[in-house]
């Protein structure tokens, strides 16, 4: 296959928040990506058993199942996924959790576009 033939990566946002994944499309929708939003972290699970994704990106604070729970049970379907966390409480997580998760990267909340676009292109294939 030509590299020009090869699919956009593909990028499943979590974020109980509405609002929040209307902004982050809109930051990311000129970027390439494929992106699929979940407002429940069950949803994107089950999603995430049927659907190949290159990168999960999720809100740490969410009813139910917090972020870093969110990627401990995803990682088990999705290994090869890079995993991203995005927190407004960024000292409230342990990096040694983040690590042990294998978390490529900590995002806080607001975040900053530009930085945002380019730590998805560090850590995407």
């Amino acid at each position: 296959m030509d590299p020009s033939e090869a699919p956009a990566p593909c990028l499943l946002i979590v974020d109980d928040e509405a609002r929040i994944l209307s902004a982050l499309r809109r930051a990311l929708r000129r970027e390439g990506y494929e992106i699929l939003t979940f407002e429940r972290a069950e949803d994107a699970l089950r999603e995430l058993e049927v659907r190949r994704v290159d990168a999960i990106l999720t809100d740490q604070k969410m009813p139910g199942m917090s972020g870093l729970q969110f990627l401990e049970r995803a990682a088990r379907s999705r290994p090869e996924a890079v995993r991203l966390l995005i927190t407004g409480w960024t000292e409230a997580i342990p990096s040694a959790e983040l690590e042990h998760l294998g978390v490529r990267a900590l995002i806080t909340k607001p975040w900053d576009d530009a930085k945002l676009k380019e730590t998805l292109r560090r850590v995407l294939p």
